[in-house]
């Protein structure tokens, strides 16, 4: 990819022909079973051992740790995943991989100084799973109930990771955050209803992803003290990288100049056990 280093982050070896013919940097999370093509997350000063819980965050640590400080100043540095890649707003094939992804730094991101994925919401409970609402958020759904009688009703972001995750489990990370932060993510929470999904951001300023790190990282060590690693069920083993995905769009939207970039779905994997049965 041309004028940008784009690290596109994985759990799955076999993944790494469709990420290198993309031109982007292939990163294995979390373990030893990665060939030499890879970047790993696991060398140097690292939580690598812990990306059961932080998912991308273990490498977004090793990055922050130990290359970083090695790169070129404002040159874009960008972070995508497997199955889910920075959009080409030209692209007028959805079943190409190639075609669909960004491959070149569009002019209009000249004007900023980070780009973050557009923003979902939770418009209505229709959205969310309903056994999990009854496994972690019967209380904070009881709490508010209008939201079931409103199909068109809004669930801010605070709601949402009550119900998905466990009530009260937000606003317990909260408390434990940095002074500048804490009371104006508190609200930030309880007043938006979107956030943009999946860890990913692109920043061409080194001192800003510093800082973002350097804001991050320690509160969720914070975090462990009072949440621990004994943790069972998707929504629970992976509350510190859920916990990271709410900050990402608070932090980035208060601390940069920023835009909202569309975000392709495409499950490399998927696609490769598919063509593997065909």
């Amino acid at each position: 990819m041309k004028n940008i280093d784009m690290y596109c982050l994985s759990i799955y070896e076999h993944t790494l022909p469709i990420i290198k013919s993309l031109g982007y940097i292939p990163v294995g999370l979390g373990n030893d079973n990665f060939s030499g093509d890879w970047l790993k997350d696991n060398s140097g000063e690292n939580i690598s051992h812990k990306n059961k819980y932080y998912g991308e965050y273990s490498f977004h640590y090793w990055f922050w740790k130990n290359r970083l400080h090695e790169l070129q100043d404002n040159k874009w540095i960008g972070f995508c995943a497997y199955r889910e890649f920075w959009g080409n707003k030209n692209s007028k094939n959805k079943e190409n991989l190639n075609d669909m992804v960004l491959q070149d730094i569009p002019e209009e991101w000249n004007n900023f100084d980070a780009i973050i994925g557009e923003h979902r919401s939770f418009n209505s409970l229709k959205e969310l799973k309903f056994s999990k609402i009854i496994k972690h958020g019967l209380i904070s759904f009881i709490r508010n109930p209008s939201v079931l009688f409103n199909k068109h009703g809004k669930i801010s972001i605070r709601l949402q990771f009550d119900m998905m995750h466990g009530n009260g489990i937000l606003d317990k990370a909260i408390n434990l955050l940095d002074d500048e932060n804490r009371e104006e993510f508190r609200n930030f929470t309880r007043n938006e209803y979107t956030f943009a999904r999946g860890n990913m951001f692109v920043c061409r300023s080194k001192k800003l992803i510093s800082k973002y790190y350097e804001s991050l990282f320690p509160w969720l060590e914070r975090c462990e003290k009072i949440f621990g690693f004994d943790l069972t069920g998707y929504g629970m083993t992976r509350i510190y990288a859920f916990l990271g995905e709410r900050y990402l769009s608070y932090w980035f939207t208060k601390h940069t100049k920023h835009l909202l970039w569309p975000v392709v779905f495409y499950d490399t994997n998927k696609k490769i056990n598919e063509n593997k049965k065909n």
